[in-house]
């Protein structure tokens, strides 16, 4: 992605272009995720979740994101990652792509070591843990405008994920949901530089002021002069002398 262009017509195409792009990729990986979702109908999907502490379980880093176990199951994720797919792609193109293999292996790890022997984790809501998580320290990290935005909407929006990364409810990993928050938080501080500071947008009283400055410099008796306090003092008059302390005289007195 290049630099931000300077001409705010280039920078209005540029944004729409970058919007286009988020929402085909979000769109594009959730119906990755219906199909696989029919897929597992005709397939013993067990063999490829995460199984806890097991070699043969070490598979389901790479393909336990695809499957989930009900349709509740991938519609709550596929909003998730509608939403925080299409605002991540769109304020941190370069970040988020980068990000999106620390999350993905991060949520599968936490899941195959902290896990139950003899369970089985799926879904890709270590996925949405890790771009919720991602955004919003992102926006602490970088502190512009764009970025303070993303970060209050994504918490907004999925503010509970912060408890969710922590025991709650039975049959929820919240497993996956470290490792992906893990992952989003260690991209967010590996890559919050790999974006180029969005353009701020500037106040009509910022350029009328520069324009000013800069119309006095090339004719300065144009201009009416500067107000008093800019003047330099160029004589002080010394303040009058309060008084003078006169010391008595002392009498020796012989005892």
């Amino acid at each position: 992605m290049p630099d931000h262009p300077a001409d705010p017509a280039a920078q209005r195409v540029a944004d729409h272009r970058r919007l286009a792009s988020a929402a085909k990729a979000s769109l594009a990986f959730v119906a990755l995720l219906a199909v696989m979702f029919g897929v597992q109908a005709m397939v013993d999907w067990t063999l490829f979740a995460v199984r806890p502490q097991l070699p043969a379980g070490l598979i389901g880093l790479l393909t336990a994101p695809l499957l989930h176990g009900s349709p509740s199951h991938l519609l709550a994720n596929a909003f998730a990652l509608l939403l925080l797919g299409m605002l991540a792609l769109t304020v941190y193109p370069r970040a988020t792509w980068r990000a999106l293999p620390l999350v993905w292996l991060g949520s599968g790890l936490c899941a195959w070591w902290l896990g139950d022997p003899g369970s089985r984790h799926l879904g890709a809501s270590g996925l949405t843990h890790g771009l919720m998580f991602l955004v919003f320290v992102l926006g602490l990290l970088r502190r512009d405008r764009p970025s303070i935005a993303a970060g209050m909407i994504a918490f907004f929006f999925y503010g509970g994920m912060l408890l969710t990364v922590l025991p709650h409810d039975p049959g929820v990993s919240w497993q996956s949901h470290l490792g992906g928050a893990l992952g989003g938080v260690m991209a967010a501080v590996l890559f919050r530089h790999a974006d180029p500071a969005h353009p701020r947008r500037r106040y009509s009283w910022e350029i009328e002021e520069e324009e000013a400055a800069r119309a006095a410099a090339l004719d300065p008796d144009s201009f009416e002069p500067p107000s008093p306090q800019a003047v330099p003092v160029l004589w002080k008059r010394e303040p009058p002398p309060r008084g003078v302390v006169l010391e008595f005289p002392r009498r020796d007195r012989e005892g």
